[in-house]
């Protein structure tokens, strides 16, 4: 798993009914994109985080310009 500033880290419910928990990821930790992450969630919460099973990096898209 691989991430960069910007990137959104979900954390997916793990039970029925608990909603997945969604972060901006702040500052990348580890080597070549590698967690720990410290990641500011929505509610303002700041943490580090070493990923699982249950989460997934969503990308930013990178916009250009001609």
């Amino acid at each position: 798993m691989r991430a960069t500033v910007g990137d959104q880290l979900v954390q997916h419910g793990r039970v029925v009914g608990q909603h997945d928990k969604v972060g901006e990821i702040v500052e990348v930790l580890g080597r070549d994109g590698d967690p720990p992450y410290r990641v500011r969630f929505e509610d303002g919460h700041e943490g580090i985080c070493s990923p699982g099973p249950d989460t997934e990096i969503r990308h930013r898209e990178v916009v250009t310009r001609h």
